[in-house]
């Protein structure tokens, strides 16, 4: 797979840090990109406002999600509205990059207790983000759990930076309490935490932003994690072709169970259709014919009542993939099934063994042709 800025790509946090220092060591300073990043909370806090003369209450932490925070704060002020900072202590703890949006915040800085949480129209999140590795301490957990009382009671909209503060980033699990939130602002490519339950739940809307990271850094950092979704394979997935025919995409062939025993099979069945196969052809016992014809409309349906009418059917070289185990049962008619299926498989024709096929020929080799 080539490296490039593919949405389907995660990031670790510990990814992520490596992003951020290599992009900084190419030149581009830290502040930068945390100017970047608050900007990009203040985009989509104003898009999540609903009055322009609203009030947005901001929780900063210590790290760079307080520090991105800040810079919302003030950007979010400019635009005129009112905007309260509360921090985890009042005593501006922000050290390195963080620590320079104090000098472009003028306001107070008030400390974050449940005494703050007056109405507003929105509350921005940046406390912990995902880089959150241990367990919230018991006051901050009463805090978060009180913040999330608040929000749900009066209806306010809660926009998180970069992770619902309490969610990990690597793993999706809660550290304690977690906020959660109407949609979060992520940079560079998610983390696993935004699709790993319980965190997607708390994520919202996810927005990724461009803060000004190069996607060539990928090279340099040794990617493990990908969400299964069409950015990642669209561009090798078979497209039909305009002047093909149904058999030019395949016909396969999915065995089904008896008549308690059908449904697995024609969910197979139905996969096949919807991801490209030119036709679809069930094989049923009879005693099973009519319940799978009650549920099936584009999938043909023929009998099969063992062996010999699996060597009929096979007998169709146009039938070039089997899907042989869904519901189908353990035990000896399983494994003839399969057993008949490998001696007619050529090599044009694909194989795939479900559970039941699999543990039917556990332990037993294939009867010699």
């Amino acid at each position: 797979m080539t490296i490039s800025q593919n949405p389907a790509f995660l990031l670790t946090c510990a990814q992520m840090a490596a992003a951020d220092r290599l992009t900084i060591e190419h030149g581009l300073p830290g502040f930068e990109l945390m100017q970047a990043a608050g900007a990009a909370v203040a985009k989509h806090a104003l898009r999540l406002i609903s009055s322009k003369a609203g009030r947005i209450l901001v929780l900063c932490g210590p790290g760079n999600n307080g520090g991105d925070g800040l810079i919302a704060a003030r950007l979010l002020q400019d635009h005129g509205l009112h905007v309260i900072v509360a921090a985890l202590t009042s005593e501006k703890p922000w050290t390195g990059d963080a620590a320079k949006p104090q000098h472009l915040w003028t306001g107070p800085i008030l400390p974050l207790s449940e005494t703050i949480l007056t109405q507003v129209d929105l509350v921005i999140d940046g406390l912990f983000g995902a880089g959150l590795t241990r367990a919230l301490d018991e006051p901050t957990t009463i805090l978060i759990q009180a913040i999330n009382a608040f929000i749900k009671e009066k209806q306010i909209k809660l926009l998180a930076i970069d992770l619902p503060s309490g969610v990990n980033g690597d793993t999706g699990a809660i550290m304690g309490a977690a906020l959660e939130a109407d949609a979060t602002v992520t940079f560079f490519q998610r983390k696993p935490g935004h699709l790993l339950l319980p965190g997607r739940t708390l994520c919202g809307q996810i927005h990724v932003e461009q803060i000004g990271i190069s996607p060539q850094v990928m090279i340099e950092i040794r990617l493990h994690h990908f969400a299964n979704e069409p950015s990642l394979w669209a561009s090798v997935f078979p497209q039909p072709a305009r002047t093909g025919h149904k058999y030019h995409r395949g016909h396969v062939l999915v065995l089904s169970g008896n008549a308690i025993s059908t449904g697995a099979a024609r969910l197979a069945a139905r996969g096949a259709l919807r991801c490209g196969a030119g036709l679809v052809t069930l094989a049923s016992p009879s005693d099973a014919l009519a319940v799978n014809a009650a549920h099936l409309s584009a999938i043909m349906l023929r009998r099969c009542d063992g062996q010999h009418d699996l060597k009929e059917l096979l007998q169709d070289q146009r039938k070039n993939a089997f899907v042989i185990g869904p519901g189908l049962g353990t035990g000896h008619l399983t494994r003839v099934l399969v057993e008949t299926a490998l001696r007619d498989r050529t090599t044009s024709r694909a194989l795939v063994l479900d559970a039941d096929a699999l543990t039917s020929c556990a332990g037993k080799a294939a009867s010699p042709a």
